[in-house]
């Protein structure tokens, strides 16, 4: 009964065979791995996007500084929601690799708007050279929340940038889990509405640890290969990044490990509105869901071994009808009987 995250969750079989595989004889190091150019034609080919420049990368943290340092200047500012996982979850590094480079959070909440970004844009005088210049935007596909920008929603906002001159960059960590709940198709929902560069997770999806970086204009491709190796971040056994993300796109793997993760969602979704006391924040949308629970319904489900986000607290002190809040992640590989168990604990 683990819904701590997705990335507790065990990697893909299919994934792990690809390393296997890859592991024998000797390959070129440092991305030039033949097996790299295997993964580099199949993205360019799932992003519709032949000239795309595309890298690997063992962590999302990596992913997101990496090609931010790409997209901002160190005086420049970054614009992001207040709950984007380079705000709440990176420990600075996007202003460590940008060499400065600060966070301008826009409006409130996950999701962000046209108007707030544009109030949040406008908010820095252009030109002054006392304050620090507008850079790009940065979205996060899925929210921190758990949601999913719309295409439309998506291309609002970098039409807002572009008014401005500002490039876009896509978190996606959970990219995938967004795409299949969207139904639309990876160019649609990144380059056709607007977007300038993206991540695409793997870590949380099946992997054991590899993320791609995707610039969809190449020039920027020489710049990102310095500071991936400045940064530290030039695996010199690269093929063992490219083969899992040759396993995970090999037999559209990485589409059906989100379909389970966002089915698995809705189905403990669904189950936990059968329990007394409970409140779901959020209409699930991907493979998250934040809710509240009575205290005692807590304790019952730690007593029973169940794991998930616990965000408020103590647990062991205080009203036990007070709602607390959790958040409980579902990785590919949750069966539906880990689900019942969970559910009947907290019944």
């Amino acid at each position: 009964m683990n819904f701590g995250s997705d990335n507790c969750g065990p990697a893909h079989p299919a994934v792990l065979d690809a390393v296997i595989k890859a592991n024998s004889g000797y390959q070129a190091s440092y991305g030039a791995d033949t097996v790299m150019d295997g993964v580099r034609a199949q993205i360019r080919e799932i992003f519709e996007a032949p000239e795309a420049a595309v890298y690997l990368v063992a962590t999302g943290t990596a992913a997101n500084s990496l090609a931010l340092s790409c997209m901002a200047q160190p005086w420049d500012t970054v614009f992001c929601s207040e709950m984007a996982h380079i705000q709440r979850d990176e420990c600075n590094a996007p202003e460590f690799y940008t060499g400065g480079a600060k966070l301008t959070l826009a409006g409130e909440g996950d999701k962000l708007t046209p108007e707030g970004l544009k109030t949040a844009i406008t908010s820095w005088v252009k030109g002054d050279v006392h304050v620090s210049q507008r850079g790009p935007l940065a979205l996060t596909q899925a929210t921190e929340n758990g949601r999913i920008y719309t295409v439309a929603e998506i291309e609002a906002l970098t039409t807002v940038a572009k008014q401005y001159s500002l490039p876009t960059y896509m978190d996606g960590a959970r990219f995938t889990n967004a795409l299949v709940a969207l139904g639309c198709t990876p160019a649609e929902m990144t380059w056709k509405a607007g977007v300038d560069a993206v991540s695409l997770g793997g870590s949380k999806n099946g992997c054991m640890g590899v993320e791609a970086v995707i610039f969809f204009d190449p020039s920027k491709a020489w710049e990102f290969e310095l500071r991936r190796k400045r940064g530290a971040h030039l695996f010199s056994k690269h093929r063992y990044l490219s083969a899992q993300m040759q396993g995970y796109l090999t037999d559209d793997l990485w589409l059906a490990t989100a379909r389970m993760a966002n089915a698995r969602g809705a189905y403990l979704s669904n189950r936990l509105a059968e329990v007394e006391g409970a409140n779901i924040l959020y209409e699930p949308q991907v493979n998250m869901i934040f809710a509240t629970l009575p205290r005692a319904t807590h304790q019952k489900l730690h007593a029973a071994g169940a794991v998930y986000g616990l965000f408020e607290g103590p647990l062991d002190d205080g009203d036990p009808n007070e709602p607390l809040l959790m958040r409980l992640v579902c990785d590919w590989s949750i069966s539906e009987a880990e689900i019942d168990q969970f559910i009947a604990a907290a019944k």
